[in-house]
């Protein structure tokens, strides 16, 4: 396959953190499914990332994983290298009385619990996006009505060069789940901004959350969280079910039954598997309505037989 061949052509600079060839990715996205990376880089901290990417030959190309919730990894693998933010970048601090800066590796749930021992409201809608701030703040993520662009203050970035550099709310230009963030530059910090709240009536608001999620979403599935965005005036999951959609099953791949805008892997699917389901879907869709889905998970990587071998990066 075309990332095995291509590891020996990558002369790779010194690092601090962990830098690991040919490193299996699917145990760490939530599909459970796909190939390897033929790097996979955990950076000690922002210099290190910022001095590796510094050097490392600049057709090499970089992606950042967070939690690996909104991902296809492709069968072939993903060439290049692969960013994970670890421990070192999954802290979260109270700046003041409405403020928290927050590491790019930080998790929703993190983010909102420390919001809310620290009186802060208004960050609530991150307990119920399964992902991480670097994610959040470059897919400008978003549930219950509220999204990053609604907090964001600004955020810390390490462009693909190395170069570090801070970025406004403004700077993003967000639209409905997109930013401006180039491919390769990866979120290590961010500073979100709330209001002063009580901690109770914090605490009710993440329940009421964490209970609609429950009842409406697959959550203890192998799945990737939302499949594709919400058109203008229509769901995603409605325009699914119109076109038949619900529990359709290709390979091991699966519409969820309880919430047709969620794909699931129910047992042994393989990436092609559930990438095929999701184009089958907007075909039906697209038959049936006239609308044409968009994705919202990311697919990245090659695909197993070799062919598409640019498909690096996103994939619109």
């Amino acid at each position: 396959m075309g990332h095995a061949r291509l590891t020996a052509t990558i002369a790779l600079p010194p690092v601090r953190g962990s830098l690991k060839a040919d490193a299996p990715l699917a145990p760490l996205v939530w599909f459970k499914a796909g190939g390897a990376a033929q790097w996979l880089f955990e950076p000690k901290d922002a210099d290190d990332l910022s001095d590796f990417l510094a050097m490392l030959d600049p057709d090499v190309p970089v992606m950042a994983l967070g939690l690996g919730s909104n991902l296809i990894v492709r069968d072939g693998g993903v060439p290049g290298v692969v960013v994970r933010l670890g421990k070192p970048f999954a802290k979260v601090e109270r700046l003041d009385a409405v403020t928290l800066t927050c590491g790019g590796g930080a998790s929703g749930i993190l983010v909102s619990s420390t919001a809310r021992d620290a009186g802060i409201a208004g960050l609530e809608f991150l307990r119920s996006i399964p992902g991480t701030v670097g994610g959040f703040v470059r897919m400008n993520g978003g549930a219950y009505g509220r999204e990053t662009r609604d907090i964001l203050v600004e955020c810390q970035v390490v462009l693909r060069s190395g170069e570090q550099v801070t970025l406004l709310n403004r700077d993003l230009h967000y639209t409905y789940r997109h930013s401006n963030l180039t491919d390769g530059a990866i979120v290590v910090s961010a500073t979100f901004r709330g209001e002063p709240g009580e901690p109770a009536a914090i605490q009710a608001e993440m329940d009421r959350i964490a209970a609609a999620r429950e009842e409406s979403q697959p959550l203890r599935s192998k799945t990737g969280g939302s499949t594709f965005k919400n058109p203008d005036g229509h769901k995603a999951w409605a325009l699914v079910d119109e076109a038949g959609c619900r529990g359709l099953a290709l390979g091991g791949a699966q519409v969820s039954e309880k919430h047709t805008n969620f794909l699931l892997n129910t047992g042994d699917a393989t990436s092609a598997d559930i990438e095929a389901l999701g184009e089958e879907v907007r075909r039906r869709v697209k038959e049936k309505s006239g609308v044409e889905l968009e994705w919202e998970i990311q697919r990245v990587g090659m695909f197993a037989d070799g062919a598409n071998r640019d498909a690096v990066g996103l994939a619109k």
